[in-house]
């Protein structure tokens, strides 16, 4: 897709030329690893792609909020307001089709 692309391109280790089809495939296999794998994104609520799409997000988005909360009741002067965590989205497109009228 363009938005993969454009994530590529502008990926900071991104080489800009590859030597060969198999660099630039082997280059990618790595980028779109970690991508999905290890990069927590905001608009997952700050989860791998992997973990939304596995449906594991919501154990550990509920294991972050009991941390969060174990540490705010231990130190309540570090907070003015109850930390909230970033939502889930229920449902994620690239391209949202069209609501059939």
């Amino acid at each position: 897709s363009e938005a993969a692309f454009k994530t590529l391109k502008y990926c900071p280790v991104f080489p800009g030329r590859f030597a060969s089809l198999a660099d630039a495939r082997a280059f990618c296999q790595r980028f779109f690893g970690y991508y999905n794998h290890e990069h927590y994104h905001a608009g997952v609520g700050l989860h791998t792609p992997f973990t939304v799409h596995m449906g594991i997000a919501h154990a550990i988005q509920d294991k972050r909020a009991e941390t969060i909360e174990r540490f705010r009741s231990a130190n309540p002067h570090r907070f003015t307001r109850t930390p909230r965590l970033p939502k889930i989205p229920q449902v994620a497109y690239i391209n949202q089709p069209e609501e059939a009228a």
